[in-house]
């Protein structure tokens, strides 16, 4: 089961502490795409900026976990993106190289998991592309999930920051 996404709705039990994280800024790890991005006239910053589980999460993140190990997903990681303005992560597929590595996947790729969950309501600018189908207007909660190699992008092109979840699972084969 491969390029297949489903949106659904979760309701909003967060507060804003997502905003408070220690954000870092990391380079996008697939070279090919970057250099290919970069001859298509791309010459922005690829990535937002993210808080992983090396650092502090907010208070109530492990309930995010819980809801999706509900839904069968084991291993389940959540980064949390801070897509500052003029960022623009072109379209692309995941290649998951440590998460793989970590949980032994190897051969097992089609069994990863990626949801998107929209910390805040749409703001004019804010970007998302998902097999070629454009997501705006979404409301809080809102929730992007794929399988592992389904192509898809991410803009900030408005004036405020774009605040996403991004959590990680794996389901049995």
């Amino acid at each position: 089961m491969t390029n297949l996404y489903h949106r659904y709705q979760l309701y909003p039990f967060w507060d804003e502490e997502y905003k408070t994280l220690d954000y870092i800024n990391e380079t996008f790890k697939d070279n090919e795409s970057v250099n290919r991005w970069l001859i298509q006239g791309y010459a922005n910053q690829f990535t937002g900026d993210m808080c992983d589980m090396r650092a502090p999460q907010p208070s109530w993140n492990q309930r995010f976990i819980d809801i999706f190990a509900g839904l069968g997903w084991k291993d389940i990681g959540t980064s949390y993106y801070k897509m500052s303005t003029g960022t623009v992560l072109p379209t692309h597929r995941d290649l998951y190289l440590k998460y793989v590595d970590l949980f032994n996947l190897q051969g097992r790729e089609h069994t990863i998991r990626r949801a998107i969950v929209l910390l805040e309501e749409w703001k004019s600018g804010h970007c998302l592309e998902i097999m070629g189908r454009s997501i705006t207007d979404w409301k809080a909660g809102t929730v992007i999930e794929w399988t592992y190699d389904t192509p898809h992008m991410a803009a900030n092109i408005g004036l405020e920051p774009r605040y996403t979840l991004q959590i990680t699972g794996h389901v049995d084969d």
